[in-house]
């Protein structure tokens, strides 16, 4: 065995050994892989092994696509087969919501020009004689659809990973990873030690575990999930082809051919944990015992669908584990607060997602940042408010509504609330609905009298269409008080800090005392990894604002850059509230609590000072998102409730009220301003998201300079543009792709929002080159239908920004 290497991956299942694939695939040789026990050792050997290429998310169907093709390609390159079945799938809708959903994926498939497309009741019939279609609103094929192996692709990419290089060592448990003072890591088997560049946690129902030994704690927890496969059926054994699977999401199961019976599978609602405080390092390759009663309603479903389950006998039942995440998704990428050690832990999919997540943690540590952006798989999603309860009752949530549609804008409770702020109870008696930000609880809209107190969900207008509108309406005609106290705050301190930000951020710094700026932070391969703002509160302080959900994702940028002796870097979100006074009587309000001049010759736009505000001391930044007049007010959160009721209670007869983050969405999209994970993201260059103004080239180094330098003067793939859509019920959220009348793709929706005060749809888009200019008319396929849309020029609301500077 190897004494170093560049890579050690830990785990040899599916997704262990698909990132050593794609490791050597991408030039590291020198990569190890240990296992336990035997290759496909826990989740991997037992699963049904599905394959799909679409998603709700744009970025994981072209990942699921990539893996898709992947499978048959390695069997020509490595001669290990990899049982692959495609003979189809159809997806079912018998809801209008699934419907939509369906021709949401429709559209996409149509821009990235992917598989999957509607066909009638007749062709379906001919597809799968087997199904009853009554009851169907839409059905959906995707020729590729399928299955495979799951111990011959696993032992593929094992096979092709030794052919470039790398070692595998089965039977060789890891007890021990620790941390070197250079950034490598010593990891500890009984057949010797390896120091490593990188460790790679791919241990699946062990992750827990093998964090545990690096001093981590990750948010999983396994469950049991079943699934039976039936003895022969006569129809199938007369059929010449293989039957395609049917992906009947409403009906909560899954149904595939296998042998010349069925597999059907599902997730109940009376739904199993196991091995909540660890998993037994003996357990390898057992089953728990059948308990098909828990299933049993999903049976029937599929029964109705398909009559002829109800009359097979059933062959093997398969009861085995599984390890989740809080939200189901992937935790995936380099821990913050570790160097160099890598996660890819609590995959459900792993079959459809396995060669994109090895190429994209291939690139991740190879090249220092994968190629799309994955923040929606990204471990650092959630922090150490993700708890053992609240892992629990989210995966409790999320297994038992796995086919559940995930609508725009949906807000589950689960497991909530994690984190409040001292203003959350008062909020609450004023009729607060609260979404979840980075754990932390924060308004999106206020019910008054006669309104709904709680939201519904859904593709169209919702109940909550209209109390938002009356907040940003009163907000563009008085003024509204929203709580940003989920924005992520940093404290800067010290004779380095204005060297220290200079060396990080893309804009010059403020040199005088009361200025800000705002600047972009650059990544990897030259795209925006952040957008701040930065005041300068004194001689050596500077504070630092940005995306709250962002903050430990931040945490890598900003240890990149080594801070000077004596100064230092602080997280104030915690100890700090803030509110935004905005609208065009802001000045009027904030006048009557503070003996401050206000006026704009004193305070101009992009100024900040500290200041008291009905007695109580904060720091006060002149900018608002929302592209009105308008005070950012940071307060220690032991003040916040006193400022709350202060602020308050002086706009009440200004006709000024609280505010809530929908509509501070809408009145954002209204002036064209981005928005961190939408239009502002380590895919989009500078020059295509109208943020390269903000890069001074000529200030000598900052993070990543050469990577941006790289790209700098190359032209824009896409730009970012603004669109009015003709939509009646429904507005776009994002991700809804945009054509040409002709039916050409030319690009997607980033944010989308009615805009209340200019009385218009409108969505922040990404358009390709110069596929088209502001007045052409393009479509945008919301609800996955035509919508006749116009690019503007400018943006709606203020283009001149005479209000926001008044």
């Amino acid at each position: 065995m190897r004494s170093h290497a560049q890579a050690v991956v830990i785990g040899g299942g599916l997704i262990g050994c698909s990132i050593l694939y794609h490791l050597t695939k991408l030039g590291w040789s020198d990569v190890v892989l240990l296992e336990r026990s035997e290759l496909t050792s826990g989740s991997t050997w037992h699963a049904a092994a599905n394959i799909h290429g679409l998603h709700d998310s744009t970025n994981i169907s072209l990942l699921q696509h990539y893996t898709m093709t992947l499978y048959k390609e390695l069997e020509v390159e490595t001669g290990q087969g990899c049982g692959v079945f495609q003979p189809g799938s159809l997806y079912l809708a018998q809801t209008e919501a699934r419907e939509h959903q369906l021709r949401l994926q429709e559209a996409k498939a149509r821009r990235y020009k992917m598989n999957f497309y509607e066909i009638g009741r007749d062709e379906a019939e001919r597809l799968h004689p087997l199904v009853n279609f009554d009851g169907i609103r839409c059905i959906m094929y995707e020729p590729e659809g399928g299955n495979v192996d799951p111990s011959g692709v696993t032992m593929a990419y094992a096979a092709g990973a030794r052919q470039r290089g790398a070692e595998i060592h089965r039977f060789t448990p890891v007890i021990g990873t620790e941390a070197q003072p250079d950034g490598s890591w010593i990891v500890r088997t009984p057949k010797g030690d390896i120091r490593t560049q990188w460790v790679v946690n791919a241990a699946g129902l062990w992750g827990r575990e093998v964090a545990a030994m690096a001093g981590l704690e990750l948010p999983l927890i396994p469950t049991e999930h079943q699934y039976f496969v039936t003895e022969t059926i006569p129809e199938i054994a007369a059929l010449d082809r293989r039957l395609p699977s049917v992906a009947d999401r409403d009906g909560e199961y899954y149904l595939r051919q296998e042998g010349l019976g069925l597999l059907i599978g599902a997730y109940e609602r009376d739904m199993r944990f196991w091995a909540e405080d660890g998993t037994p390092l003996g357990f390898g390759h057992e089953l728990f015992p059948d308990d098909l009663e828990r299933i049993e309603d999903n049976m029937m479903r599929a029964i109705d669908r398909v009559p002829v389950v109800g009359t097979a006998g059933i062959k093997r039942v398969i009861n085995g584990p599984m390890i989740w995440s809080p939200d189901s998704a992937v935790l995936f990428g380099p821990v913050p607060e570790l160097t160099n050690y890598f996660c890819c832990n609590g995959i459900i999919p792993g079959f459809s997602q396995s060669g994109g997540m090895g190429k994209l943690a291939a690139e991740w540590m190879i090249e220092g940042e994968p190629s799309l952006d994955m923040f929606g798989w990204d471990m650092a999603r959630f922090g150490h408010w993700a708890n053992k309860a609240f892992t629990k009752a989210r995966v409790q949530d999320q297994y038992s509504h796995r086919f559940k549609i995930h609508f725009p804008n949906e807000e589950r409770a689960a497991g909530r609330p994690v984190r409040t702020r001292p203003a959350y109870e008062k909020q609450k008696a004023m009729g607060a609905v609260f979404g979840l930000n980075f754990g932390w609880e924060h308004p999106l809209w206020f019910s008054a009298d006669g309104e709904p107190k709680e939201e519904t969900i859904g593709f169209i207008r919702q109940n909550w269409w209209a109390p938002v509108g009356r907040e940003a309406r009163m907000l563009r005609e008085n003024a509204g008080i929203i709580d940003i106290s989920n924005f992520a705050k940093y404290a800067v301190k010290g004779p380095g800090a204005a060297e220290w930000l200079d060396a990080l951020f893309a804009n010059r710094m403020p040199t005088e005392i009361g200025r800000s700026c705002l600047t972009p932070l650059i990544g990897k391969r030259g795209g925006i990894a952040g957008d701040f703002t930065v005041t300068k509160l004194g001689e050596h302080e500077f504070m630092i604002f940005g995306s709250g959900m962002a903050e430990r994702y931040h945490q890598r940028f900003f240890k990149a850059v080594p801070l000077p002796e004596g100064t230092t870097f602080t997280s104030m979100t915690e100890r700090l509230c803030a509110f935004n006074i905005a609208g065009p009587k802001s000045r009027e309000l904030l006048m009557r609590l503070t003996n401050e001049d206000l006026s704009n010759e004193s305070f101009p736009f992009m100024r900040s000072r500290r200041m008291s505000v009905a007695g109580v001391d904060v720091v006060a930044l002149r900018v608002s998102f929302t592209g009105d007049l308008g005070w950012e007010l940071y307060c220690d959160a032991d003040q916040q409730v006193a400022l709350y009721d202060a602020l308050l209670e002086a706009g009440k007869d200004l006709g000024a009220g609280p505010v809530g983050s929908r509509a501070l969405a809408s009145l954002r999209i209204e002036k064209g301003y981005g928005s961190w994970s939408r239009e502002y993201s380590p895919e989009y260059w500078p020059q295509e998201s109208g943020l390269g103004r903000l890069i001074k080239i000529d200030k000598g180094a900052f993070l990543n300079k050469d990577a941006y330098q790289k790209i700098a003067g190359e032209h824009p793939r896409q730009k970012l543009a603004m669109v009015s859509i003709d939509a009646r019920d429904a507005d776009a959220t994002g991700g809804e792709p945009i054509f040409l009348h002709d039916g050409t793709p030319i690009g997607q929706v980033s944010s989308g929002a009615y805009g209340y005060s200019v009385g218009m749809s409108l969505a922040l888009c990404y358009i390709k080159g110069d596929m088209a200019k502001p007045g052409d008319k393009v479509s945008v396929a919301i609800l996955g239908r035509p919508h006749d849309a116009i690019v503007l020029e400018r943006p709606p609301f203020d283009p001149e920004g005479e209000r926001l500077r008044s």
